[in-house]
């Protein structure tokens, strides 16, 4: 039997790294593990199944296929991940919560709706702060100051984000474009990217076609990758150097972009007071 990961981090990478080898019902487990590490660890075999939609044995195959002897053994490396961090309650479990106590049949007034968004916004920043980790901070800022120039890609909902990030590059003197695909030209733009530049690609389920072909380019020039997205195993995840998974607010169908451009916001604010501790020790 194959030694396991251990710890969840590593067991993170080789889900990632096996994924295309799983079968579709453990690939269902392999979304479900990365997307509520909470739920791992404090569930039991039979609330997870049903969350994941799959059967008990089904977790138990999941487990054993990287090397751990059933589903509890993996679930007490992510109660010791848990552990050893702040306490608070799990983000699924949180949006349970909040769904619960916002289920009403009667008519909403535009009060309602507001409190609804920031309620479900506040939640979306907790998560932020709890998941994200320092060391993709500081290896982000790391490849951003080493970039000759940062091009930026991110369309439909992600637009604004990307939009931002250019914007505001920009205005701490760093070299940054924006890949908008004016006239159809997406492809023509992403040509000039080289080894020595950073692509920061932006895109949520169902993921824009057009961005996963950027990130293509990008990895045959040799071009360094952050991505921002909602899932390690998004087709926007492989090959990037600095991975954020960003679980932002979902109200009623709409998705928001709050903890997204925080995270886009933290980035570039790092990087100027970075850049500005540079000079002042010249």
């Amino acid at each position: 039997m194959a030694t396991p990961p251990s710890d969840p981090e590593k067991l993170r990478a080789e889900i990632v790294r096996r994924h295309g080898e799983l079968s579709p019902r453990l690939q269902q487990v392999a979304k479900y593990v990365l997307d509520n590490p909470g739920d791992v660890a404090l569930q039991t075999l039979a609330v997870l199944a049903e969350r994941s939609q799959v059967q008990p044995s089904t977790i138990v195959r999941f487990a054993k296929t990287f090397g751990y002897d059933g589903a509890s053994q993996m679930q007490e490396q992510f109660r010791q991940e848990m552990l050893a961090q702040t306490p608070s309650p799990s983000y699924a479990e949180r949006i349970r919560q909040f769904k619960r106590r916002t289920a009403s049949g009667s008519a909403l007034t535009p009060r309602d709706v507001l409190q609804e968004f920031a309620d479900s916004n506040i939640l979306a920043l907790e998560h932020l702060k709890d998941s994200v980790r320092k060391a993709d901070l500081e290896r982000a800022i790391d490849l951003i100051r080493a970039a000759s120039a940062v091009y930026i890609v991110g369309l439909r909902r992600s637009f604004p984000v990307a939009s931002y990030l250019a914007y505001a590059l920009r205005h701490v003197d760093k070299r940054a474009y924006l890949f908008d695909g004016v006239a159809g030209m997406l492809a023509e733009q992403s040509s000039i990217l080289t080894s020595k530049d950073l692509l920061i690609a932006i895109s949520f389920h169902p993921y824009a076609p057009e961005t996963v072909g950027v990130v293509s380019v990008a990895k045959e020039r040799k071009a360094r990758i952050i991505a921002i997205t909602d899932s390690r195993l998004s087709p926007i995840a492989n090959g990037a150097e600095v991975c954020f998974e960003i679980k932002d607010a979902e109200v009623r169908k709409f998705r928001s972009l709050t903890a997204t451009l925080c995270l886009a916001q933290s980035l570039v604010i790092s990087y100027a007071m970075e850049m500005e501790g540079r000079e002042r020790s010249r």
